[in-house]
């Protein structure tokens, strides 16, 4: 049966008429613009003479998968990070050439949620550093804190993007922590490890990236007044957190 997109269009909207038209905050700004790419790519894709089987398993699988797809665009794969290993070395590896200037040993200083952190970079392949560097620049390492803009809990989630991750509550730390790590990590995977980049994504939303045409940590850093002074701001109060937790 015949997927018509006028109706492929109303599925998806009334799939995110009940995420909140967030304008700012972590973790899931600019998704409102995100999806209209998105819809925008799918009904091109459909006009472009995929299969009815084929466009009816891609609607399927993405929108079981809930509305994280909505902010990531295009790049974001739904089958990744299942508990796949050599994804997760993929990363690994990815993070290592792309940050040769930094030094990190793997070990680092101890916080309230060691245990939580150590299974969140093992699952994700992010490094124990930066997910603590996250926390801290984003909570100060308190898991009941809410920004003006309603981002929650340890890693500032947004509302809408904690729902796409299967986050039932914010507020608890386990929860927080493995959705915030997932979601940065993808941001990695996104931008080819580039650790600025999934920074100024997670903060500004990858949309406002791609939208400024912006591929690069180098070419962020030479267009960094284009981006929120937040944004800015953002991306050396991680690094300079990081610092600490390196050894």
């Amino acid at each position: 049966m015949q997927i018509d997109p006028r109706s492929s269009r109303q599925l998806l909207e009334l799939q995110l008429s009940n995420m909140s038209n967030q304008t700012s905050g972590s973790a899931a700004a600019d998704s409102t613009n995100d999806f209209s790419d998105v819809i925008s790519g799918l009904l091109n894709t459909n006009a472009n003479g995929a299969s009815d089987a084929e466009n009816q398993a891609i609607l399927s699988k993405r929108s079981n998968d809930g509305l994280l797809w909505l902010q990531l665009g295009g790049t974001y794969s739904p089958d990744m990070y299942t508990g796949n290993t050599t994804d997760t070395n993929a990363l690994s590896a990815l993070l290592a050439s792309s940050d040769a200037g930094a030094v990190d040993s793997g070990k680092s200083v101890p916080t309230d949620y060691e245990s939580l952190i150590a299974q969140a970079s093992i699952k994700y392949g992010v490094p124990e550093s930066l997910i603590k560097a996250v926390i801290d620049t984003e909570s100060g390492f308190n898991p009941n804190v809410v920004s003006s803009a309603g981002a929650k809990g340890l890693m500032q989630l947004m509302d809408g993007t904690a729902a796409g991750l299967g986050v039932s509550d914010s507020f608890d730390p386990a929860q927080n922590i493995d959705a915030g790590t997932k979601y940065l990590s993808l941001q990695l995977q996104r931008f080819g490890g580039q650790e600025k980049m999934a920074l100024a994504a997670y903060n500004a939303g990858p949309g406002r990236l791609s939208r400024l045409g912006i591929t690069s940590d180098s070419e962020l850093m030479s267009m960094l007044h284009l981006l929120p002074v937040e944004t800015q701001n953002y991306i050396s109060k991680v690094e300079r957190a990081r610092s600490k937790y390196m050894l």
